[in-house]
């Protein structure tokens, strides 16, 4: 126990050092909520809407730290430790692999969560916005969506041969469902056409779990995008971990 805390204490302090990571999943949110909180405020999303645009921008930036942890940090840094060997280094310890990439996971939850805490704070500071949602049903939205984006980053790294085709796979998944997610800018404003893509992205669901439960709405609501984003985590899990298996990556 004691050598796994020593590993999350020095992941911990290699993903601050890494600009990216950091930035990404504690600063740039911040930045797009005063961004789009300048150019809107929080004023209903149309004429006469009784959903106010900074209500939805926070779970939906929510959604995106998620991703940058989830399909940009973690199996980035996992893909690079398989292409230096650093798996096999750990095996010839008591250690193991196992703990390396599970502290990775503990590291970039952490971040995670407080990344969301920081954009939560700033919303409600800055924009007065209202959660009406309940805590539980809250921290279960936030779970499902770090699960979901986690588990693809998690696939993406046993898929991948090399770092560079890791990365290409995880910036491809990222950014298209970054900006057709609903992630960025609110789904409602999009053509059909775009709804249609949009419809086939795991963070669209994503998102429309965590802006239900931050409107209020309960998790009974929202049973299919629960069992979306339940599916995908079992799936992507058991598919890496077939993969992992089977390619010689110790």
């Amino acid at each position: 126990m004691k050598g796994f805390l020593v590993i999350c204490k020095i992941q911990l302090r290699l993903f601050t050092r890494d600009f990216f990571s950091f930035f990404f999943t504690l600063v740039f949110p911040v930045l797009m909520l005063l961004l789009f909180g300048g150019i809107f405020g929080n004023t209903p999303v149309y004429d006469g809407a009784a959903i106010r645009m900074m209500d939805i921008s926070v779970p939906a930036y929510a959604v995106m730290i998620t991703g940058v942890t989830g399909l940009m940090s973690m199996p980035l840094t996992l893909s690079g430790y398989k292409e230096k060997k650093i798996y096999k280094r750990f095996d010839a310890t008591p250690v193991g692999k196992k703990s390396i990439m599970l502290a990775q996971v503990l590291v970039n939850l952490v971040m995670t969560l407080i990344g969301i805490s920081i954009l939560i704070i700033a919303g409600m500071l800055l924009y007065h916005i209202q959660i009406k949602g309940t805590f539980l049903s809250i921290c279960f939205g936030v779970l499902f969506s770090i699960a979901a984006m986690f588990s693809m980053g998690f696939l993406f790294t046993a898929i991948g041969q090399d770092s560079r085709s890791t990365t290409l796979l995880c910036y491809l998944c990222y950014f298209i469902m970054l900006f057709l997610s609903g992630a960025t800018m609110p789904d409602m404003m999009f053509p059909d056409s775009i709804k249609r893509i949009s419809d086939c992205l795991p963070m669209t669901y994503a998102v429309d779990l965590m802006q239900g439960v931050f409107s209020g709405d309960s998790l009974k609501q929202h049973g299919m995008e629960l069992l979306i984003l339940g599916s995908l985590t079992l799936i992507c899990i058991i598919a890496g971990a077939i993969l992992y298996r089977r390619k010689d990556w110790t």
